[in-house]
């Protein structure tokens, strides 16, 4: 595939911004790696984040059994300055969601759960001739059409936030957040 001259910006959101978002964001940008190298950046910031704190130990280690990198990461709050420029919005749950729409209203088409995307995504197709930021424009058009078709709950939408909890629900999240990140993988390796 041809590279573009702008990457496809994602930007995943979670609360903290020291758990979710920064898992989905590190494993995201590895495999988005792996096929297209420089063709996207993958960012994040929380809704309520611990501004400047590392990524969560947990976390880190679960980036890294994954092939992600946690190394460098930094806690960063969401403003409605860091989202005009964003191709996509990631949310962790349909809260967050709500809350990027309501900070930029016309992001609304570009803004999905991250498991709502990943359910829905893997129903469309896009041109395997376009260069990447362009196909995934027309992969979230297309997937943004089927989401009044097959909608779904909170529970299938949102990812829980392990923080402070038991490892059991660290395991929850995994199990939440993985197969999610690994379905939209699975779209861009459709094109490759």
């Amino acid at each position: 595939m041809r590279a573009t001259t702008e990457p496809f910006r994602i930007l995943t959101v979670c609360t903290g911004n020291i758990c979710r978002s920064p898992l989905a964001e590190r494993l995201l940008q590895a495999g988005l790696d792996q096929m297209a190298p420089g063709e996207f950046s993958v960012t994040s910031a929380g809704t309520g984040a611990l501004v400047g704190a590392d990524i969560e130990p947990h976390v880190a280690g679960f980036v890294n059994i994954f092939g992600g990198d946690p190394t460098g990461f930094t806690a960063r709050q969401l403003t409605e300055a860091i989202l005009p420029e964003q191709d996509l919005v990631l949310a962790l749950t349909r809260g967050h969601r709500s809350s990027v729409v309501e900070l930029a209203p016309g992001l609304l088409r570009r803004t999905f759960t991250l498991r709502e995307l990943a359910r829905l995504l893997p129903l469309v197709d896009a041109d395997p001739g376009a260069p990447s930021k362009e196909r995934w424009q027309q992969g979230l058009a297309r997937a943004l059409m089927l989401r009044s078709v097959h909608p779904a709950g909170p529970q299938e939408d949102d990812v829980v936030d392990p923080y402070r909890r038991s490892d059991a629900v660290y395991q929850q999240m995994l199990r939440q957040l993985t197969p999610a990140v690994n379905e939209l993988l699975a779209w861009e390796r459709r094109y490759r």
